[in-house]
């Protein structure tokens, strides 16, 4: 039998594509992105009412794929087909073009691995081309680990950071490979396990080494071994279910984010939660963060 709990709205704010939650111990503050708003969001948790209270954003010319930070507060943005540094003053600088000017693909779900390094994937919107990528980038430059999935999507690393485990959400894959942080070097990626019901999207892992992987299109979030048993269920009262982090000082409370993107308007009124920012204490506790180091 697996545990089950729901997850209770955290903020008023509605987003069309809320992705990419991330805790930022040092500031005591969430980020998150709105990928079809174009925009970079942070916020105040307040552990004890699950509340998220916006308190910022940047703002950038296309989708925003995913954000991380830097010990000192630097954030490195997945803009659509390029990472860009966002300096303490504004200051914006393009660190990597990882997809070709005028690709019909776009930056996706992004995290940093044990070292420092930023890993971000790529989709086309448009169709399952088969040929989106997965890429690090570290002080060497760009590193291409996939060049043949469907849809790159979450990403995550066991607590020793051994194991690098990532999504390729069309056919419900979850990878796993060997991973050496002080290198880089990775074994030959070999499946974990496969979601058949809904489409497996953002994912972290628990102090424990289980995976959390958001659901989308199912409104739920599950717990699951590296092997793939089922643990527990969280639901989620908005379909797109799309990211998930553990946040707070004790890095208790999952966070959720979830989309108005592809609904209908019967969707969202029988569910008008969508969009917003969930919050849920599964009495489990998250990995601690792992800054973006700029010269890593």
């Amino acid at each position: 039998m697996t545990l089950t709990c729901t997850a209770r709205p955290a903020g008023a704010g509605v987003f069309a594509l809320g992705e990419g939650p991330v805790w930022d111990p040092a500031r005591d503050r969430l980020l998150w992105v709105d990928i079809d708003g174009h925009a970079v969001h942070e916020g105040r948790l307040d552990p004890g009412e699950g509340r998220i209270t916006a308190t910022g954003s940047w703002s950038f010319a296309a989708e925003t794929g995913a954000v991380a930070v830097a010990a000192t507060g630097e954030l490195i943005v997945a803009e659509r087909t390029t990472l860009t540094r966002v300096d303490l003053d504004g200051t914006r600088t393009e660190l990597a073009r990882v997809l070709p000017e005028g690709s019909r693909s776009r930056l996706n779900d992004g995290a940093v691995d044990p070292a420092g390094r930023f890993l971000v994937g790529s989709l086309d919107p448009r169709e399952e081309s088969g040929t989106e990528v997965l890429v690090r980038l570290g002080g060497d430059g760009l590193t291409t680990l996939d060049s043949d999935l469907t849809l790159s999507n979450g990403l995550a690393w066991s607590p020793a950071g051994d194991r690098l485990y990532s999504i390729d959400t069309i056919p419900g894959t979850v990878w796993v490979r060997d991973y050496d942080p002080a290198t880089g070097d990775t074994s030959p990626r070999r499946e974990a396990f496969t979601v058949t019901d809904g489409h497996p999207d953002g994912m972290c892992a628990d102090a424990d080494g289980n995976l959390w992987i958001a659901i989308w299109g199912r409104g739920r979030v599950e717990r699951r071994t590296p092997e793939g048993r089922l643990l527990a269920t969280v639901t989620v009262d908005a379909p797109h279910t799309s990211s998930v982090a553990f946040a707070g000082p004790a890095l208790d409370t999952l966070v959720i984010t979830t989309a108005t993107t592809g609904l209908s308007g019967d969707d969202l009124a029988r569910h008008p939660g969508s969009g917003r920012l969930f919050t849920a204490r599964t009495g489990t506790a998250g990995l601690p963060p792992t800054y973006w180091n700029p010269v890593s």
